[in-house]
């Protein structure tokens, strides 16, 4: 279906908002009927009142996904017949993918453009693959002597508690949920309490596709809470999060305070884009740049924030940057034909209006935006900013700004780019732009992070290329045979021949 404004609108027209919790295969009210506001960061108006799951609610998802685990109706299930009832899942995606996509607008802000035709085909593809690839594993048998056989197999790890962000609301929960209930678990989701309708919808739709009662469920709620209790929550095996690299140190800590649970983490990012003189063409790169930032709002882990340009095109390179950034000014989220929308909500825009005051009073020099905008719509926005003569010391070149805010630096050769990218407690993601394969393969080795493009920069996000991040960005990987490794135990049987 193409998208337009007339499709949207009469979509729109018949939406329904999803509030309620979701537990062993229905919607229920929380336990002390405690719900939360849920405002649009469109024009700031309430969407509707969503319960928010307490401590006996979590105790009791947990409840039943332990019981429905240990039954086997789902870790059981041979791995054709769960792939099956993942492939229906995602057919139910497509279906409604108009109406997921508009859920997720409505709640953070994005496009509908991003929801509909990135967001929702790049799940479904996710889905897909995992479900086709679970019938296509296999155990190991170890190279021992005649007189034993050792077995190595793999089990699903249990019950996990899946805890995802407010930026890709859909699509961060599909990169955990797909490869937890495809290997065989009990899936607790937590969305993120800024973005909790599609996470809602999907209860209904995995049930309508055939999963078992009491193997997904989904707890909208906050993080002091709900979230806390499931990372303290003994029954729980493995806790899936994404988010801030401040409450990924929580969820650490809650580990080791409870059953020493398996974690899993995608934290923050600062991540380097490197422009050397020889890239092959600058205004691809430029392009590339600017969407690496101002896409998404810039509210993106894996955002190219940091650019840093050799020191001979930095002017000629940052004009073209600038120039490109004026076609990538926010709009209403519900028009096909907008590049950016809202900011998630109130506390996030002040977050980085602050920085941008920051950075003034750090001495750097603003080449374009660095206001709030769009006012008079009673939404969210901020205009799309590009710091010049920023130093690597300075806190909006080394903190997650998660808004639309490029900072700008510069090199004069190959190992100062390197000690400049790699300056930073993070390392989720680096781009490199040079014409030189020797340059660009040792420039990779050399950087510090989970994922280095060569020129380009986020191109063509594939379901088999593992994400995840070095240093504080995080523990484990989504996405990739590797993801499995999350959700999954390995046994080994040590059988003797008589």
């Amino acid at each position: 279906m193409n998208l337009t404004s007339e499709n949207i609108k009469k979509a729109k027209s018949k939406l329904k908002y999803p509030y309620e919790l979701f537990i062993n295969g229905k919607y229920q009210k929380s336990t002390s009927e405690k719900s939360f506001d849920n405002i649009s960061p469109i024009d700031g108006n309430l969407i509707n009142k969503v319960f928010l799951a307490q401590q006996e609610d979590v105790d009791l998802a947990v409840l039943k996904a332990r019981e429905t685990f240990n039954k086997g109706h789902w870790s059981n299930l041979p791995p054709g017949k769960r792939k099956k009832i993942l492939l229906k899942f995602a057919t139910l995606l497509e279906r409604d993918r108009l109406e997921l996509a508009l859920l997720d607008t409505i709640d953070m802000g994005k496009t509908i453009n991003d929801t509909y035709n990135a967001d929702l085909p790049t799940s479904i593809d996710n889905i897909e693959w995992y479900a086709e690839i679970i019938d296509k594993l296999f155990d190991d048998i170890s190279p021992s002597s005649n007189e034993y056989m050792g077995l190595i197999t793999k089990e699903p790890i249990g019950v996990v508690a899946a805890i995802v962000p407010w930026n890709y609301p859909l699509w961060m929960a599909i990169w955990k949920i797909a490869p937890a209930l495809i290997t065989g678990n009990s899936v607790i989701l937590k969305p993120a309490e800024q973005s909790p309708m599609s996470a809602i919808k999907i209860g209904a739709l995995l049930s309508e596709a055939g999963l078992p009662e009491g193997v997904f469920s989904v707890l909208p709620g906050d993080g002091p809470i709900t979230g806390k209790s499931l990372c303290l929550h003994n029954d729980i095996d493995c806790v899936a999060f994404t988010g801030s690299g401040e409450v990924g140190k929580l969820v650490l800590q809650y580990s080791g305070q409870s059953n020493m649970k398996r974690i899993q983490l995608e934290c923050g990012g600062k991540s380097p884009n490197i422009i050397f003189a020889d890239c092959p063409d600058l205004d691809s790169a430029a392009e590339a740049s600017a969407y690496a930032i101002f896409g998404n709002q810039g509210e993106v882990c894996s955002a190219g924030s940091r650019l840093i340009v050799q020191k001979e095109i930095e002017k000629d390179f940052l004009d073209r940057v600038t120039k490109i950034s004026e076609t990538m000014k926010p709009a209403d989220p519900l028009d096909p034909s907008s590049f950016a929308g809202a900011i998630v909500n109130s506390e996030q825009l002040e977050k980085i209006n602050k920085y941008v005051n920051i950075g003034k009073e750090e001495g750097a020099e603003i080449k374009v935006g660095g206001n709030i905008t769009m006012r008079e719509t009673g939404g969210c926005y901020f205009e799309p900013t590009i710091f010049k003569d920023v130093r690597n010391n300075m806190k909006i070149a080394q903190e997650e700004i998660f808004g639309p805010v490029l900072t700008t630096l510069t090199f004069t050769n190959f190992d100062e780019a390197i000690s400049i990218a790699n300056d930073t407690e993070y390392g989720l993601a680096a781009g490199i732009w040079t014409k030189d394969i020797n340059k660009a393969i040792k420039a990779s080795r050399e950087i510090r992070a989970g994922t280095v493009y060569i020129n380009n920069y986020e191109e063509g996000v594939d379901s088999t290329i593992p994400l995840g991040g070095y240093k504080q960005s995080g523990i484990g990987r989504d996405n990739g045979y590797q993801a499995l490794e999350n959700y999954l135990q390995v046994k080994s049987t040590w059988i003797k021949i008589s």
